[in-house]
């Protein structure tokens, strides 16, 4: 289960980063280049995808 949330997380970061600069025009090609919408809602995604990265690692010792 810990690859699956790591790689969840990861693909959230990269979704985040990819909204966030679409959002502030820095990519091209898009309906959502240059909406002010998606340079918010990207940074939110990938500090969530960012997060579960980090609980997910974390995870929980059980000792013997």
């Amino acid at each position: 289960m810990k690859p699956v949330l790591v790689i969840l997380g990861g693909l959230m970061v990269i979704t985040g980063a990819v909204w966030t600069f679409q959002g502030l025009g820095y990519l091209d090609g898009s309906p959502m280049t240059g909406v002010e919408t998606w340079a918010k809602i990207g940074p939110i995604l990938a500090g969530l995808g960012v997060a579960l990265v980090i609980v997910a690692l974390r995870g929980t010792n059980r000792s013997p």
